[in-house]
């Protein structure tokens, strides 16, 4: 029954389509609450249907930040139709190629798609801030000191908690340390941008050899080094030191020629996020496994904690959470 609602408000809405012709399938997407189908119109054509729950704020919002994107160059699935009242969009179907799909070629293909994600986000990051403020009715709230603490928390609660089984007191030992709410502080404090909030390898989708941006409905005033980081220590492919400094290298370049003042600050800066992206990450892995039962994203747990431990290693005032990472056969991280 549900297929057959989807098909016929399809019809009604592209009443040129051959009824004969048009053919609907499900998509595996991730831990969305969305609901995404690709629809055959022809043997040539497709379209991309997404049924997104209109109890979300964020899911109304997708379709004016999909024209935004589109204004300003950035490239993203066009939108072919909003059924606002049913919670539907039809959307342009760019393929079933993102650059996770990429992980085993050879550095020299995937540095080419990577570069190209890299340009498009930019083009994002670089948007002046009159331009910014004209979205701010449709984006979600702004990364500030309490959400970075609340990525924190995000963590110690599903993943040390629900995940390895770390006790209460723990947890709010390790939570309590100082360094972590300077660390929110101190993010909060930096100057913001647009920001894709979950810019990962499968957020990706590469056409014709170039990177396009999916799943953006999370956009939100950031800092850029959040979105840098979320590429380069995505958990679901692992880049070497030499893959990601290369990366880096190449969006500093991108500023300097745009006339973005390249400082010091800025590798401090993008450890900091990659710790709260992993934190982040950690999170929504444990949570989505063990609460909503998609249990494939529990597999991704000890790469990204072996990435947070790497980074919070280097910061003098989290060691007793780097010296828990470090062993999770011990007591304390018994599942």
């Amino acid at each position: 029954m549900r297929t057959e609602f989807l098909l016929r408000r399809t019809r009604m809405h592209f009443p040129l389509l051959d009824v004969t012709d048009v053919r609907i399938r499900p998509i595996e997407k991730g831990g969305s609450d969305r609901k995404f189908y690709r629809i055959r119109c022809s043997p040539t054509q497709t379209l991309i249907l997404v049924k997104y729950n209109l109890e979300r704020e964020e899911n109304r919002h997708y379709v004016e930040i999909a024209k935004f994107l589109e204004a300003h160059g950035i490239r993203s699935p066009k939108i072919y139709f909003h059924d606002a009242a049913e919670g539907l969009i039809w959307i342009e179907d760019l393929g079933e190629r993102d650059l996770y799909s990429y992980r085993r070629e050879s550095w020299l293909v995937r540095r080419a798609f990577y570069e190209s994600a890299l340009d498009e986000i930019f083009k994002l990051h670089r948007l002046p801030e009159s331009v910014c403020v004209e979205m701010k009715e449709h984006l979600p709230a702004e990364f500030n000191a309490a959400l970075y603490r609340w990525e924190q928390r995000y963590f110690f609660n599903n993943c040390l908690g629900r995940f390895f089984g770390v006790n209460e007191s723990k947890r709010k030992e390790l939570a309590a340390l100082p360094s972590l709410r300077e660390i929110a502080k101190r993010l909060a404090s930096l100057p913001r941008a647009l920001v894709h909030r979950d810019f990962q390898s499968q957020n990706i989708i590469i056409q014709n050899g170039q990177a396009n941006l999916i799943d953006f409905q999370g956009m939100r005033p950031g800092l850029a080094e959040y979105d840098l980081a979320s590429l380069l220590f995505d958990p679901y492919v692992e880049l070497s030191a030499t893959e990601r400094s290369e990366l880096i290298g190449y969006y500093r370049q991108k500023q300097t020629d745009n006339g973005r003042r390249v400082n010091g600050q800025f590798d401090e800066t993008l450890q900091l996020c990659a710790m709260q992206r992993m934190m982040q990450a950690l999170g929504a892995y444990g949570f989505l496994g063990l609460v909503r039962g998609h249990e494939h994203f529990l597999h991704y747990i000890p790469r990204a904690v072996r990435s947070l431990r790497g980074i919070v290693g280097k910061i003098e005032d989290l060691k007793p959470l780097a010296s828990l990472l470090a062993d999770p056969g011990s007591s304390d991280l018994s599942v």
